[in-house]
């Protein structure tokens, strides 16, 4: 599936999405921002529909596997989040692949 075209995309959602490790909120408007933005980048993809899938998808790992600490972090738009942050969103995210 065109998915694995998807990493790249969720790689860059990471510079502008702070999570942690266990289950989180959202700030304000800040998931909003995230399912737009991973929408945008994965309609260049793949169809709507699975678009929405997996940016869904991913938005539920963030809320589950990260803190809302992280969170806050990857949604800081003027600092990007620590490599080792950006490494857990991908590896956490990458679930949503298979789904």
């Amino acid at each position: 599936m065109r998915l694995k075209y998807l990493l790249p995309i969720a790689a860059s959602l990471a510079a502008l999405l702070p999570l942690s490790a266990s289950a989180g909120e959202w700030p304000a408007g800040a998931k909003q921002e995230y399912m737009t933005q991973c929408q945008a980048a994965a309609k260049q993809q793949v169809d709507a529909a699975t678009a929405e899938k997996h940016c869904s998808c991913g938005a539920n790992v963030i809320e589950k596997k990260f803190t809302t600490a992280e969170i806050k972090q990857l949604s800081d738009t003027t600092t990007a989040p620590s490599a080792a942050l950006r490494n857990k969103l991908m590896t956490e995210v990458l679930a949503c692949k298979n789904s």
